[in-house]
């Protein structure tokens, strides 16, 4: 479940918190990731200069193959060609690593445009193993005043036609939480590959 998570009421803005940050270990300012799946792939460049503490978190997931069999699971539109697809963990024991420290846009200077890739959370300092991608410039789910928003922490380089395939599966009416009700893909897109490229 995005966790009940990431955004209740479809496509709208949370709140805000953290954990005891915890330093990226050194490396490239952008790192990127191919992500596989049953539909196609794409590759993200994860801004590590800017947010190094939830790319950590994000290279760690693929660098120990807890992502590979786990799925794109949601997809909530909001309009022609705008929304977002989510995917990860949920909370699986045997995949989840501890939460990490909640990176704002408003201290990473990141923002949620077309192909940001950003953490899922329930409330901030919470993100573990799950993600989304932005279709569309979603602002609202940047900090804000009392709004900490969602930390996100890269772009979509290549691939935003399998990102769009996904956002537009089918999915089942009446199922997932409230806020996430007809947004929870029918057949789930097995993401079959995370791996680091040059």
């Amino acid at each position: 479940m995005i966790r009940r998570t990431l955004l209740a009421g479809g496509v709208a803005a949370l709140l805000g918190a953290t954990l005891a940050p915890a330093k990226a270990p050194p490396g490239p300012a952008k790192v990127r990731v191919r992500i596989d799946t049953t539909v196609g792939s794409m590759i993200v460049a994860l801004d590590r200069a800017h947010a190094p503490i939830t790319t950590g978190n994000f290279l760690k997931y693929v660098d120990e193959k807890r992502f590979i069999g786990t799925a794109f699971y949601r997809a909530s539109r909001a309009g022609k060609d705008r929304g977002l697809i989510q995917g990860g963990t949920r909370n699986a024991a045997n995949r989840t690593l501890p939460p990490i420290a909640h990176e704002p846009t408003s201290r990473t200077g990141l923002r949620h445009v077309t192909g940001t890739i950003s953490m899922s959370r329930e409330k901030p300092g919470s993100a573990t193993g799950d993600f989304f991608i932005t279709v569309g410039a979603m602002p609202g789910y940047d900090a804000k005043g009392k709004n900490l928003g969602f930390a996100a922490f890269g772009q979509v380089v290549a691939g935003m036609t399998t990102v769009r395939r996904i956002l537009n599966a089918p999915t089942t009416k009446f199922s997932g939480y409230e806020g996430m009700r007809n947004q929870m893909i029918t057949a789930p897109i097995i993401i079959t590959g995370t791996t680091r490229v040059p």
